[in-house]
């Protein structure tokens, strides 16, 4: 079941998931059609449900059709767009600049990674925009889409390969 996104106003959205709605935080550059790394912005497209990751010290594993998998300390996002592993996983410590997915806050214990500038891969076209969980109050992402983690956890009971992430234009 495709989730589709709809931005509302500023930096928020909804996200359907078949009858069932959900609020949304988007990037503090709003919905951009032509995406670039560093705009803050998330991009509008369809995007292919890749994975799930999680952080399994800290909640069992994500009820889906997808694939799943837990991280660890040592696993990154590089997201240096001159980099030969420019918006893929990593291994910590990495020799070029990349996102630690360890992170001390919530926000990643639940990703799921969309197909977003993978196949191929265009340098500076934006890296590391993930479906995770949102920050209490809805606050703006630096690209991604947020949920609040019961609200992630229902659509991903639904998803199944093949599903989509529909981001719409911003309004």
């Amino acid at each position: 079941m495709d989730l589709v996104v709809t931005p509302t106003a500023g930096h928020s959205g909804v996200l359907r998931c078949g009858d069932a709605v959900f609020p949304c935080a988007l990037g503090r550059g709003g919905v951009a059609a032509d995406k670039r790394e560093g705009d803050g912005a998330t991009p509008a497209g369809d995007f292919p449900l890749r994975r799930v990751l999680y952080r399994a010290d800290k909640i069992k594993k994500p009820e889906t059709a997808l694939a799943v998998a837990a991280i660890d300390r040592d696993d990154g996002w590089c997201d240096e767009p001159g980099d030969p592993f420019y918006n893929r996983q990593v291994r910590l410590p990495y020799g070029g600049h990349c996102e630690n997915l360890w992170r001390a806050d919530d926000l990643y214990d639940v990703i799921v990674v969309p197909g977003h500038n993978d196949d191929p891969v265009v340098k500076g076209a934006g890296s590391a925009i993930f479906l995770h969980i949102a920050k209490p109050d809805l606050a703006a992402t630096e690209g991604c889409v947020a949920l609040r983690l019961a609200d992630l956890l229902a659509a991903l009971r639904h998803a199944k390969p093949g599903d989509r992430l529909r981001i719409a234009a911003g309004s």
